[in-house]
């Protein structure tokens, strides 16, 4: 049950046919290019990759996003992980 006054975190996420996302609780659009988003949710960081990727519908101050093009997977990064997924080598010497 949710206790009064405390703000609850809103973040949902709608893909139709891995052509189109809508999603709510968007803070920040960190960058974008036709193949990466890196966005800044209420949730954390989500990534969405695919090709011919643009924006369809943008409204920060709803905090609403729509994307458009081929997508191929939407990556969430764990809470306090740096914005960059780190590559084999990252990963063998840590």
């Amino acid at each position: 049950m949710i206790e009064p006054g405390k703000n609850v975190k809103q973040h949902d996420l709608h893909m139709r046919g891995r052509k189109a996302v809508d999603l709510t609780g968007v803070q920040n659009v960190e960058s974008f290019d036709s193949e990466e988003f890196k966005l800044q949710t209420e949730l954390g960081i989500l990534t969405i990759r695919g090709t011919n990727l643009h924006i369809k519908n943008l409204s920060l101050e709803n905090g609403l996003l729509s994307v458009e093009g081929n997508v191929h997977s939407l990556i969430y990064l764990e809470p306090g992980a740096k914005g960059k997924n780190k590559g084999l080598l990252g990963k063998l010497f840590k």
